[in-house]
This record gives C-alpha cells, sequence and structure tokens, in this order.
C-alpha cells in the first residue's frame, strides 16, 4: 500500500476526537475518494495524515515508513505532497514566482523540471508572467497541483479540490488528478463532487460521524442507495 491509517483518533482539541478509529488503506497508482455529509472528519482525516491535526492514537504509514505525526515540511522528504482546499497559491506572485518558490530545492534540475510543469500544464505557461490571483478557479487548482508536483511525489493528498469550481472547471480538475496516476502517482483526495469524483476514483470511503461508514471499489458505491442515504445525511450504515 502506498498509504495506510490505521485506528486514527485525532482532532483539534484535547479529549475531543473529531476521528474515532478511522482506517483506509490506499493502493499505489490509485485515485482514492473520501466522501461523506459535512462535519463527517474528511479534511480531518486529511489533516491528521499531513501533521496539521495531532493524532492521539493510531497510526499512519507511507511505504512502509511511519509517518504519525509528521512535521508538514517533512512531507516532501518522504515523498508526500499536500494541495489543501484553500490558501493554496500565492495570488499576489506572478505563476512563474509561484513556481519558483515551490521548486526553491531542485537544485540543477530546476530549469528542466520548471519546463516539464508548464509541459503538463500550457495554460500556465502562457500566462507565467500574469499574477496568480488573476487565474479562474480551475487555474489556481492546476497551479496548486503544478507545485505539489514540484517536488516529485509519489503521494498527493487533495482536500476539496473542485470546491467553488463550475461543473466544467471540476471535471477538468478531477481528471487531471486521474490523469496524474499515469505517471506513477497515488492520489487521496476529499471531494464533495461526489458523483464525478466516484466515476473517475478506484475505491471510495465513506466517513459520517468522524467514524468509517463503508468502503468499497468506486464503480460499484457509484450506484449503491446506501451512498445517498450517508452523503445526504438521512441515515447511517452501521460502521463496520
Amino acid at each position: 500500500m502506498a498509504l495506510s491509517a490505521e485506528g486514527i483518533i485525532a482532532g483539534y482539541v484535547p479529549d475531543l476526537p473529531i476521528l474515532t478509529d478511522v482506517g483506509i488503506a490506499v493502493p499505489r497508482g490509485s485515485v482514492t475518494v473520501i466522501i461523506g455529509p459535512n462535519g463527517a472528519g474528511k479534511s480531518t482525516l486529511i489533516k491528521a495524515i499531513t501533521g496539521l491535526v495531532k493524532v492521539s492514537a493510531g497510526r499512519i504509514t507511507h511505504e512502509s515508513a511511519d509517518i504519525t505525526g509528521i512535521r508538514p515540511d517533512q512531507l516532501a522528504g518522504q515523498g508526500v505532497a499536500y494541495v489543501p482546499q484553500m490558501d493554496n497559491i500565492f495570488r499576489t506572485l506572478t505563476i512563474r514566482q509561484n513556481l519558483d518558490l515551490a521548486l526553491r530545492n531542485a537544485g540543477p534540475d530546476t530549469a528542466l523540471r520548471l519546463e516539464e510543469l508548464y509541459a503538463r500544464f500550457p495554460p500556465l505557461a502562457e500566462k507565467r508572467h500574469e499574477k496568480a490571483g488573476a487565474l479562474s478557479g480551475g487555474q489556481r487548482q492546476f497551479l496548486a497541483v503544478a507545485m505539489a508536483l514540484a517536488s516529485r511525489p509519489s503521494l498527493i493528498l487533495m482536500d476539496e479540490p473542485s470546491a467553488g469550481l463550475s461543473p466544467k472547471a471540476a471535471q477538468e480538475v478531477l481528471e487531471c488528478a486521474r490523469g496524474l496516476t499515469e505517471q506513477g502517482v497515488t492520489i487521496l483526495l476529499v471531494e464533495q463532487n461526489v458523483k464525478q469524483a466516484l466515476r473517475l476514483a478506484d475505491h471510495c470511503y465513506i466517513l459520517a460521524e468522524g467514524r468509517n461508514q463503508i468502503d468499497g471499489p468506486a464503480a460499484d458505491l457509484l450506484c449503491d442507495p446506501v451512498v445517498g442515504e450517508i452523503y445526504l445525511g438521512a441515515k447511517r450504515a452501521r460502521a463496520s
């Protein structure tokens, strides 16, 4: 497994956990999506993996290395990149300056890596001298993904990458995530566009009330009425 989390208990306030005994397993080169109603703990799980939320119990491993409680600044050294939902680019800087910051530790490969990122995201190359804040919502997300790719990660964690985007832009961003797996990158994402995410993902976990509710192949869950019941909060499946 590229990523494994077992028995995770975590939260923002001591003794008030948001996650209670959550576990996931993410196969290499796959897209795994986490869905669930608001307040389910989806973003908290991503932040616990990246060291932004304290884990009080459980174990997280990446490629068999224990990264439980890792500091966020140590993620790149472990081959992990994180694309947060908000504030994931520097809006007052140009696209080129954003990428230069992301590539600051690339060493002698900086120029080559920059050209590779421009080739992958042509709109960014065309607007490289423009302020990042002037980009469309979808283009800003592409820039955030490009910055994440700068460190050549094997695993990218994305927190609601399509939030606030038009349906077309949301589809493009999710298809971009799917495309990264062709280069061997593993994707774990939290997503609110359930149907779009399930169509593109390999595996899905549904969280509710801070616990695992159900998981399985995304294609199977796409047509499962239980998914709608849990996501809309009408019912809760018994945690397995």
